[in-house]
């Protein structure tokens, strides 16, 4: 008899558990690279403070990403590295416009390996040129990815552009540049400032002023079709105080 009695509870165990993980519901987020750390911890953080979703992520720039989602990628949210691939799939009606939300800024800065020893550079000034010689920048891809763009503004801005167009290594995506520097691939390379925060192999060797660029923002939304409350609550954590806390802790400004 006890026997029966604790296979009928294993049972009604192993139901109930089967049950509860059919019942948690799961939010796909589409972002940007250079989001990757902070919002694998702030996923982590968000589910251990008693939450049913379960997070999941798809890390790239932010165009392909977006291009996905205007050919039908299921994601239920969508974080850009700027406002233009918001605005792309909201111009489609791929976002819902009343979720959408800036929820963090970030700095572009030029990085070298850690490995070159001590380096600094005043960026109003073309003296970096001579250092990267006829070696390679590394950048994301000027003409879609987020950073690349900003770093085309920027480099356009101190009038070093058409110097330096032709020396680009074109990355997919912010990351990516990253890891070419980090390998001593690109002995210099454009990249947010909490990317260069998240590595222990570079070190930041300039920063681009203020005004030579637009500012970075992230914008966040919910993709059409896709709205439902476990996707509004995730996206109330990204806003929240310990969200921002997250946020700023890996380098991003909130408001």
């Amino acid at each position: 008899m006890l026997n029966i009695m604790k296979k009928i509870v294993l049972v009604c165990l192993l139901v109930f558990c089967s049950l509860s993980a059919f019942s948690q519901q799961k939010v796909t987020v589409f972002a940007a690279a250079s989001m990757t750390n902070v919002l694998q911890e702030m996923a982590g953080a968000y589910q251990n403070s008693g939450a049913d979703s379960k997070i999941v992520f798809s890390f790239a720039s932010s165009s392909v990403l977006a291009r996905q989602i205007a050919e039908g990628a299921p994601a239920d949210i969508f974080i850009s590295a700027n406002l233009k691939w918001a605005d792309f799939l909201q111009q489609k009606g791929n976002i819902i416009p009343d979720s959408r939300k800036i929820i963090a800024g970030n700095k572009l800065v030029m990085i070298a390996p850690e490995s070159a020893g001590a380096l600094r550079f005043d960026l109003n000034r073309a003296q970096w040129l001579e250092y990267l010689g006829k070696n390679f920048l590394a950048v994301g891809d000027p003409e879609h990815v987020p950073a690349g763009l900003y770093a085309k503004a920027a480099l356009t801005t101190l009038d070093l552009w058409n110097k330096v167009e032709g020396q680009l290594a074109r990355a997919a995506n912010v990351r990516a540049a990253l890891t070419l520097v980090e390998r001593g691939e690109a002995p210099l390379g454009i990249v947010y400032a909490t990317d260069a925060v998240a590595s222990d192999k570079v070190q930041v060797v300039g920063i681009f002023p203020d005004g030579t660029y637009d500012a970075v923002e992230y914008p966040a939304a919910i993709v059409t079709e896709h709205d439902s409350q476990a996707a509004r609550d995730f996206m109330r954590f990204l806003v929240s105080d310990n969200g921002k806390a997250i946020l700023q802790k890996y380098g991003f400004s909130v408001e």
